[in-house]
């Protein structure tokens, strides 16, 4: 059995550390070198803090702490600006690859081993020439618990 895709089988991929994912891209607002981010006093750790988009704030992400993966020193950040209902939220990440075209028969279900965090987030694996590309749920990579200053 294969995972599905939701509403749409093309992702904007992205790299965090060394691992690649895939956002579906009707949910991808815009791409962003990185801005300057306000920090919240109490935030989660996730949450870089506060950035300015032409006028609206916007939550920051820092992908490195909400997936789990040891950041390491990078010159060229990029946000991934994305709508979770009428708030955005601007993912932190360390590169921002191409459009990539996800068939639904190459999406597969998660291994059974996945971190339990990924597995939360992610809706399938595709097996890509460089590794395996994680298709994120945007919903559940924004939860609540996790996400909101």
């Amino acid at each position: 059995m294969t995972a599905t895709l939701v509403q749409t089988d093309e992702v904007v991929t992205f790299r965090v550390g060394s691992q690649w994912f895939g956002l579906p891209v009707l949910a991808v607002q815009e791409v962003i070198n990185h801005q300057s981010v306000a920090r919240v006093p109490l935030a989660r750790a996730c949450i870089a803090g506060l950035l300015n988009l032409r006028g609206q704030i916007v939550t920051a992400i820092d992908m490195h702490s909400r997936l789990e993966i040891p950041a390491a020193a990078s010159e060229s950040l990029m946000d991934v600006v994305v709508c979770d209902g009428d708030e955005l939220f601007a993912l932190i990440v360390d590169e921002v690859g191409d459009v990539v075209a996800v068939l639904p028969h190459t999406l597969e279900r998660l291994p059974a081993s996945l971190d339990s965090t990924w597995a939360r987030i992610c809706s399938g694996v595709v097996r890509m020439h460089h590794g395996l590309l994680a298709v994120v749920d945007v919903t559940r990579l924004l939860d609540e618990s996790s996400t909101r200053p």
